[in-house]
């Protein structure tokens, strides 16, 4: 048995994404950064939020992407991550752009209460022993604010034409010899932690949203993030291919 064995699954966690840090944002999936896609995810968060000066609350922030395009449009931003190199990261990105952004260092479950317009929140829950718990900890932080889960189709959730997608595009990446999207997998035994570690599909995510205090939830697609996506990708056979569905569920 090795050491990280014996660690709680959240210093794993905690682990991995400091390690992760200094890598991430070299994958256009977690940074995106044409004009065509800034201008696809902005017009998208704008729909789906309260009207700017909202303060939102960005759970599982990472590198920043969400927290600073949020603030560059007028949103109170505060943003948490259980990785203190996540959050430098983001400290450094959001001091480079002159922005102003609240840092938490925390865990999902153990979000402030500070009453947020909204609570925001993408690609988390997969990596999240307890999502439920988590959603619960922000309605606390949220009582009369909005959720809003930023989402995609994958893994086992997406069935076989999401498997094959992702093997094409890995293909791809592997002639090209470009570089992985993390530096590392997580285990088989981390991963048996996490209920959605497999993906989640959006019946899913609604059906857990709704079965928490926040209610009834609605589904939007984000067909314009997905246009977007699939524009910048490197060669036409990557746009071939496609991207994955992209969703929002709403609830609050």
């Amino acid at each position: 048995m090795g050491t990280s064995d014996l660690e709680p699954v959240s210093q794993q966690v905690r682990t991995y994404w400091d390690i992760d840090a200094a890598t991430y944002d070299r994958s256009p999936g977690h940074h995106p950064r044409t004009a065509l896609e800034l201008a696809a995810w902005a017009g998208a968060l704008r729909s789906l939020l309260p009207a700017p000066p909202a303060r939102v609350l960005d759970v599982g922030a990472g590198t920043g992407f969400l927290s600073i395009l949020l603030a560059k449009h007028g949103y109170a931003v505060s943003a948490l991550d259980l990785s203190s190199a996540m959050l430098d990261r983001l400290k450094a990105k959001t001091s480079e752009a002159g922005l102003e952004i609240t840092t938490i260092h925390a865990d999902a479950t153990e979000t402030p209460l500070e009453d947020f317009d909204a609570v925001v929140e993408r690609h988390l829950l997969w990596t999240m022993p307890g999502p439920r718990a988590a959603l619960e900890s922000w309605r606390r932080s949220s009582p009369s604010g909005r959720l809003v889960l930023l989402e995609s189709l994958w893994g086992d959730a997406g069935g076989r034409a999401e498997q094959l997608r992702r093997s094409g595009h890995e293909a791809l990446r592997r002639l090209r010899h470009g570089e992985h999207a993390h530096h590392a997998e997580y285990s088989a035994d981390l991963r048996s932690n996490f209920p959605l570690s497999g993906g989640a599909t959006p019946g899913d995510l609604v059906s857990l949203v709704e079965s928490t205090s926040w209610g009834a939830a609605r589904l939007e697609r984000l067909r314009d993030v997905e246009w977007a996506t699939r524009q910048a990708l490197p060669s036409w056979a990557d746009r071939l291919i496609g991207v994955a569905p992209h969703f929002a569920v709403v609830a609050g």
